[in-house]
């Protein structure tokens, strides 16, 4: 048997892959975006269209759920019939969807144009993951998906901020609806600059849709996910917790039937023998519980800023922005300079400066007390966004070393399905125990507001027998409402205290009201910031199962062009056969 390194060419990938990597990127950055950048216009969304806060948390929850179920299977499709055909399928109906949103006239409506422009992203992002891997030789391949990494954790960390400007500016009048609208010009320009530097490719196996497993994986990610997203609000009754056991037999079944198809030798929604490799496997793993932790840390840290010390969308928005900048430079950093020299150390060091940065966030908390503000939160930010651009740059290399081009679109698949599933998860749970906190101090901060409110009223005109009324009913609503499932309702036990006319009452009552809040608040997320810091450490031992450097086979890497478009010429990889 020849020796295939040494008989076949340099490999150098497509001509056009640095321009085509950056139309990619533009699609990823566009769908993460929107993944996020929509939970600071829930308030304005609400408001406009005069719905309930349940009901516009499937604004959000739509697009999550019809994203992670229908992702594995776009991955596929792209493998079967050509991951630019998908990918342009994909950029296409998500502008569509987008602009459906942007003139929804109903709840529903917009409800229902969020799971449309989900499905169409699970159509378009699994390609990207796809054309990086298939146009982009071995040995360039990481500072590619190291680019992807930073731009998922620029986008996930600076969909709020977008958002919060948007809004703000309330472009032509339009105000929450500029949050979607924006993607019309830039999906039609990514559209047309797709469709002329991206190469199609296709796996160089024979394969068809597998609709038994399509179905099996999408009822166990269904049962799933529909009460991890929705469980917190309907105060997680017995059946949430039934449809989540029942997703473990089903996904079982949906495993043992793609173990039956790749024996067999037929291709199915995924190749299990992918998960043969350490690197692919723990690399899964550890990315799930790292998105868990990031994704529910934006949720709660959201809701600190603007629930809890009363910032304005743009205001809590721009703090974000030291951990935004901290994202970029540490993945790029990281992709392009350290990765090649330390291998797995920099997850490593960016799992520790992740943790020391949420560590530093409790911390500022807990000294600065009632002065904290956004610049005193700005180092520890920093640190933890370098953190985590030191980790989410470097890993997607490492989960995809193994897995050869062909079953490149089932294995992006996977990667992206597992980041959504993780991404639920860390709002459920994380966001849980936030509230939990929440409800748990409420009594405590409201007794100490309390005493203040009693105290300032001495002050006023307002009568001995009154003072103690207007004190014990404050303490009550601020109870209920911190307590509350639906924060925007105000409960009845409120209604007395928007009928005081004192103007000293009325300002006493609102400062007691301020100080309840930036306690319960700057409790509630130091106590789950050590969970999140728990999580990190374990993100961190599973960091350590992955090789010591990304290891790229040459030999193996090879794309299938569309028939009749291969380019000729030097510098155009051939394919390497034994």
């Amino acid at each position: 048997m020849s020796n295939p390194s040494a008989a076949a060419p340099p490999v150098e990938g497509d001509p056009k892959r640095k321009v085509a990597l950056i139309v990619v990127l533009f699609a990823a950055f566009m769908d993460l975006l929107d993944s996020t950048i929509v939970n600071v216009a829930i308030p304005s969304i609400q408001a406009d269209l005069t719905t309930g806060y349940a009901t516009v948390q499937w604004v959000v929850a739509g697009y999550l759920l019809s994203f992670a179920v229908l992702l594995i299977l776009g991955g596929r499709l792209g493998d079967m019939y050509g991951r630019k055909k998908l990918f342009l399928t994909g950029v296409a109906g998500f502008t569509v969807a987008s602009v459906l949103c942007g003139f929804a006239g109903s709840p529903e409506m917009l409800v229902a144009a969020r799971v449309l422009q989900g499905a169409m992203a699970a159509l378009m992002v699994p390609q990207v993951l796809s054309i990086i891997t298939a146009a982009f030789p071995p040995k360039e391949r990481g500072a590619a998906l190291g680019a992807f990494g930073g731009v998922a954790g620029l986008a996930t960390v600076g969909g709020p901020i977008i958002g919060a400007l948007l809004i703000d500016a309330d472009l032509f009048g339009q105000g929450w609806r500029m949050v979607f609208l924006i993607n019309l010009p830039v999906g039609i320009l990514l559209f047309l600059a797709a469709s002329a530097v991206i190469r199609e490719s296709r796996s160089t196996e024979s394969i068809k849709l597998d609709v038994t497993g399509t179905l099996l994986l999408t009822v166990g990610l269904l049962l799933l996910l529909v009460p991890l997203v929705q469980g917190r609000e309907l105060d997680w009754p017995l059946w949430t917790f039934v449809s989540m056991i029942a997703s473990v037999p089903v996904l079982a079944i949906f495993w043992a039937h793609q173990r039956r198809l790749g024996d067999a030798g037929r291709p199915g929604l995924i190749v299990p023998s992918m998960f043969r490799s350490r690197s692919f496997t723990a690399g899964i793993v550890a990315n799930t519980v790292f998105f868990a932790v990031t994704i529910g840390h934006f949720l709660i840290f959201i809701l600190f800023l603007q629930n809890g010390l009363g910032f304005s969308a743009l205001r809590a928005g721009l703090t974000g922005v030291p951990w935004s900048f901290g994202v970029s430079f540490g993945a790029a950093f990281s992709a392009t300079v350290l990765t090649a020299k330390l291998g797995r150390k920099v997850m490593v060091i960016g799992a520790v400066l992740l943790a020391t940065g949420l560590a530093g966030i409790a911390l500022t908390i807990q000294l600065r007390g009632a002065e904290i503000g956004s610049w005193s939160l700005l180092p520890t930010l920093l640190v933890g966004g370098l953190g985590m651009g030191m980790i989410i740059a470097p890993i997607l290399d490492f989960i995809l070393t193994d897995v050869p081009p062909e079953h490149a679109g089932a294995g992006s698949g996977v990667v992206n399905a597992f980041q959504q599933v993780g991404g639920a998860l860390g709002i459920a749970v994380i966001g849980a125990l936030f509230i939990g906190f929440l409800g748990t101090g409420a009594d405590t901060a409201a007794k100490d507001a309390g005493g203040q409110l009693r105290t300032a009223l001495v002050q006023t005109h307002v009568s001995p027998a009154d003072q103690a009324r207007l004190t014990e009913t404050f303490q009550t609503c601020f109870t209920e409402r911190t307590k509350s499932k639906d924060p925007t309702v105000e409960p009845a036990s409120c209604a007395p205290l928007t009928q005081v006319t004192d103007p000293q009452a009325g300002a006493a009552i609102g400062a007691a009201a301020q100080d309840a809040r930036r306690e319960v608040f700057s409790a509630a997320l130091q106590r789950t910031i050590l969970a999140q810091i728990g999580l990190t450490a374990l993100v961190l031992l599973l960091v350590l199962l992955l090789p010591k450097q990304a290891r790229h086979h040459d030999e193996a890497w090879e794309e299938t062009p569309e028939p009749g478009t291969e380019p000729t010429g030097p510098g155009v990889a051939e394919p390497r056969t034994a």
